[in-house]
């Protein structure tokens, strides 16, 4: 899967044609660094296993992403203990073996390359279980579509939001939305997939983020930006920046976001 914050920076232009479809000539602008930083910790787990990726952004057709490696990554709690994220192989992916997630806590990412400093600060944030999944053949609009629907109970002593995230077979990329309790507070929450092209034997993997405000907000603008927006009428922001900082040259900014989230993961096979 390819961070979504990546298809920002490309222009959408097509220009379609009953022969054949024209490549127009875009203009390029210099790449920047993309920093990956999502700390998913899957519950019931301990959660020591992360990784952080590097990249940076690309042409419009390019199918690939550069990676960066030769960076300095740390992580480091509210009790200054450091956790090292170690590059794999010149993968532009680092990875590191001894963390420790903790609901409440909060932590600081610093990545040192080519002599600058990135840093960013993200509370970890708790998910509550999937307490159950139904099915439902006649669900969707028309009535026409295999309908998902799964529940998990907010809890009402605060404010929650949280990340879906829906892999599926008849979709090449997952599907995302974000959702606050503002008016479900305490309540036993509900969330649904569906396609008519669903068929008894499919395997859908569902994903549940809990989630900060600040990426919540982050989050609503990416999917807005990419199309996935909730109307028509809303407002396209030209550049979506998360919350990692250049300090060295504050102009330099990465893309990306520092998020720290516990998860639950469910399979659910359509019969």
């Amino acid at each position: 899967m390819k961070p979504i914050f990546k298809y920002l920076l490309a222009g959408c232009f097509f220009l379609l044609s009953c022969k054949k479809t024209i490549n127009v000539d875009l203009e390029t602008v210099a790449p920047r660094l993309v920093i990956d930083a999502s700390i998913d910790w899957v519950k019931g787990t301990n959660g020591n296993q992360q990784k952080i990726k590097l990249s940076t952004t690309t042409g419009y057709y390019n199918a690939t992403f550069p990676t960066v490696s030769g960076a300095d990554i740390v992580i480091t709690n509210s009790a200054n203990t450091v956790f090292r994220f170690i590059e794999n192989a010149n993968t532009g992916e680092y990875r590191c073996s001894d963390f420790q997630p903790v609901i409440g806590e909060t932590y600081s990412l610093k990545v040192i390359l080519n002599g600058e400093i990135y840093t960013a600060t993200e509370t970890c944030t708790g998910v509550p279980d999937i307490e159950n999944i139904e099915q439902n053949n006649e669900g969707g609009i028309g009535g026409d579509e295999i309908e998902i629907k799964y529940y998990y109970r907010d809890n009402g002593n605060e404010e929650n939001y949280y990340l879906h995230r829906i892999i599926s077979p008849i979709s090449v990329f997952p599907a995302y939305k974000v959702k606050d309790d503002q008016k479900t507070q305490g309540n036993l929450m509900q969330e649904y997939f569906s396609d008519k092209d669903l068929k008894a034997g499919d395997s859908i993997n569902i994903g549940l983020y809990g989630i900060s405000r600040r990426y919540y907000d982050y989050f609503r603008k990416l999917l807005v930006a990419s199309g996935a927006g909730s109307g028509p009428f809303q407002t396209v922001p030209g550049t979506v920046r998360g919350n990692i900082i250049n300090n060295t040259h504050f102009d330099n900014f990465a893309y990306g976001y520092f998020r720290l989230s516990q998860m639950i993961v469910k399979n659910y096979t359509i019969h």
